[in-house]
């Protein structure tokens, strides 16, 4: 578990190596010039002694000129003393200039990347910081970063493309409400309720929309309550499958249902939102079904924890390029498909919203041309 955070401390080791590499660098410097001056004031000291008549025999203060050994000796002391400290000025003010070039190339990486950060704060969300190419923790940083950005750039374009297919479903039976009103009042169309039934289908249309967008809001805020309960998966099954028959036998589809092999599992779901979801995946599959085909909802029991429903069609499949988007919301594969049906492009996405509300999953199993098995995975009951 701490693997990551020592993982990370090589900037701040060959940080603190070059501080201490600028110290040393300075206080060998000083090393190195000390002692030849120092060597140097002996030597003056001992000249000036043997000038001032002291040599064998002669004690200190005898002979010696104005201010005697002591002040020349004083003297030189100082000399020596203001070299050093000279020295030592120049080898700070060397170090000084090093430390700042060494900051400056660890600095640079860090000012790019908070310009970077900078116009991604003001909506400029295709920036990138350009230090993906590092090896080290700065790159790690910037890479960090860029990813981070790109997943910003795909939310905001799937946010657009949301209100903008939001709104395009909404205003098709708008349209259709207004235009068929418009009519009536006008005395287009007769008042009667042939017209009136219209309105109301797309009313109910609009309704259905907005319901789909409040769920959807609701499980983006962890807001979509659950009314949890022990049900046998079979009974879901068989109601799914009632609720869809008359619908199915219409377009030509054989609906059947197969249980689950070696009993009938007990789930712990929100019945209705469960019924929901898998609703919306036979919806699907019976629209893409061809006359004449089939749909199956078979359960099973993939563990001992979870239990699965799959929805088996043998339609067209979806195409490879759309697999990864067919829960998104508002992605619909089939571009052309009619949007009077009454649906709002949300029902498989609401599907993975109710999904991962109970804790499970869903999924495709596609094969392009051969059909598609839209699956949900629920945890089973405790078995007491």
């Amino acid at each position: 578990m701490n693997a990551p955070r020592f993982a990370h401390t090589g900037l701040a080791v060959r940080l603190a190596l070059a501080f201490a590499g600028v110290a040393l660098a300075a206080a060998l410097a000083v090393a190195v010039a000390a002692p030849p001056i120092v060597g140097r004031g002996f030597a003056a000291m001992q000249a000036g002694e043997g000038s001032l008549g002291l040599g064998p025999g002669r004690g200190p203060g005898m002979g010696a000129g104005a201010g005697g050994p002591g002040a020349y000796a004083a003297q030189v002391q100082q000399d020596t003393t203001m070299t050093i400290v000279l020295v030592a000025v120049v080898a700070a003010v060397l170090a000084s200039i090093l430390g700042a070039y060494l900051a400056r190339r660890v600095a640079q990486p860090l000012v790019r990347l908070e310009a970077t950060a900078a116009a991604v704060a003001q909506g400029n969300l295709a920036a990138r910081s350009g230090l993906a190419d590092r090896a080290d923790e700065i790159g790690s940083l910037g890479r960090s970063f860029d990813a981070m950005a790109a997943d910003l750039e795909r939310l905001e374009v799937s946010r657009r493309r949301f209100f903008q297919d939001a709104a395009h479903e909404m205003k098709t039976p708008l349209a259709v409400i207004d235009a068929t009103a418009a009519a009536v009042m006008d005395g287009v169309y007769a008042h009667d309720d042939r017209h009136l039934a219209t309105i109301r289908e797309q009313a109910r249309v609009l309704g259905r929309v907005v319901d789909d967008l409040r769920t959807i809001s609701l499980a983006d805020t962890g807001g979509l309550a659950l009314e949890l309960g022990c049900v046998r998966l079979g009974e879901v099954l068989a109601a799914v499958a009632s609720a869809f028959a008359v619908r199915a036998e219409a377009g030509g589809v054989a609906l059947s249902v197969s249980p689950a092999p070696g009993g009938d599992p007990v789930v712990r779901v929100d019945r209705d939102r469960f019924a929901r979801a898998l609703a919306t995946m036979v919806d699907n599959a019976i629209r893409f079904a061809p006359a004449g085909g089939h749909v199956v909802i078979r359960g099973s029991s993939p563990t001992a924890a979870t239990a699965r429903v799959e929805v088996l069609d043998d339609g067209p499949g979806v195409a490879a390029e759309d697999v990864p988007r067919v829960f998104d919301r508002l992605y619909q594969a089939d571009v052309s498909r009619d949007r009077s049906s009454g649906t709002s492009g949300l029902g498989l996405a609401i599907a993975r919203a109710i999904a991962e509300a109970h804790g499970g999953r869903v999924g495709l199993d596609n094969r392009e041309g051969g059909g598609a098995a839209f699956w949900i995975e629920v945890p089973r009951a405790a078995v007491r």
